[in-house]
C-alpha cells in the first residue's frame, strides 16, 4: 500500500498512554473518526520501568469500543505469565521486551500459539543482534527511541541508524512484518522515522496533546509522514 506521494504508506498507532483518562471512551472514539491505525496499549510494573499503568481488565473495557488493533506493549519482566489474559481481553499484537524475557523463544510462541501477532521491542541500549535468532517467527519489531517507563520524552536521534539498520536487514517486511518506532514521535520527527524504514508510528502525546484536538494530533501527523 502507497500513499498519494508513491511512497510506502506508514501506519498511525495512537499510544494511549497520553489520552484523558476521565474521557477515555471520547478519546478512543476520536481515533477512529481521525483515521488512526492502531491504538497502543502500554502495559508497565513498576520494576521493569519505574512506573506502573493499566492490565487486562482496562483493555476488556475498551475493546468494545473500538475495531481497530490493538497493540499491547508489555513494559514489565517475564511477560509471557499475561499472554493468556490478553488474548482474552482482545488484543491483536502482543509486544515483549527482549531484555525482560529470560526465554525469548518460547514467549513469542506462546503469543502466537494463543491467536495474537508477537512483537519484540528494543531498548534504546540494546544492539539489533539481540533478534538474529528471532526475527523469522515474529511478526513486528519495535524500536524504543526513547527509555521506557515514560510518556513525553525527548526522541533519541541516534535511534534512526537503528531503524535504517533493521529496515535493511528484514526482507521478511514484504511478507506483512513490521517495523515500529516508539517513542517521541511528533510532527518534526516523524518523517525521518519513515524515512529509515518504519512501517508503524506510535504517537502518544503527538496526538493527544495537540491543541486543536486529537483528530487534528492525527492529521498533522500523517500530513507530515506524507509530505517527507
Amino acid at each position: 500500500m502507497t500513499s498519494e506521494s508513491g511512497k510506502p504508506k506508514v501506519r498511525i498507532a495512537a499510544s494511549l498512554l497520553a489520552a484523558d483518562f476521565s474521557q477515555l471512551g471520547r478519546d478512543i472514539k476520536s481515533l477512529g473518526d481521525g483515521g488512526c491505525d492502531e491504538i497502543h496499549f502500554d502495559v508497565m510494573d513498576g520494576n521493569f520501568v519505574p512506573n506502573i499503568t493499566f492490565g487486562a481488565p482496562v483493555l476488556e473495557w475498551i475493546r468494545p469500543l473500538t475495531n481497530l488493533p490493538i497493540d499491547i506493549h508489555m513494559m514489565v519482566r517475564e511477560p509471557g505469565r499475561f499472554v493468556d489474559d490478553f488474548a482474552r481481553a482482545g488484543a491483536d499484537y502482543f509486544t515483549v521486551h527482549a531484555e525482560a524475557c529470560a526465554h525469548l523463544h518460547a514467549t513469542v510462541q506462546s503469543i502466537k500459539e494463543a491467536g495474537m501477532k508477537a512483537g519484540v521491542a528494543l531498548n534504546p541500549g540494546t544492539p539489533i543482534s539481540v533478534l538474529e535468532e528471532i526475527l523469522p517467527d515474529v511478526d513486528r519489531v519495535l524500536v524504543m527511541t526513547v527509555n521506557p517507563g515514560y510518556g513525553g520524552q525527548q526522541f533519541i536521534s541516534g535511534q534512526l541508524t537503528k531503524i535504517a539498520a533493521l529496515a535493511e536487514k528484514l526482507p521478511w517486511r514484504a511478507d506483512g512484518a513490521d517495523l515500529a518506532v516508539d517513542g517521541g514521535v511528533k510532527t518534526d520527527t516523524a518523517p525521518g522515522c519513515a524515512e529509515a524504514g518504519a512501517s508503524v508510528l506510535i504517537s502518544g502525546t503527538g496526538i493527544f496533546n495537540h491543541p486543536d484536538g486529537v483528530i487534528s494530533g492525527i492529521a498533522a501527523l500523517r500530513e507530515a509522514i506524507d509530505g517527507r
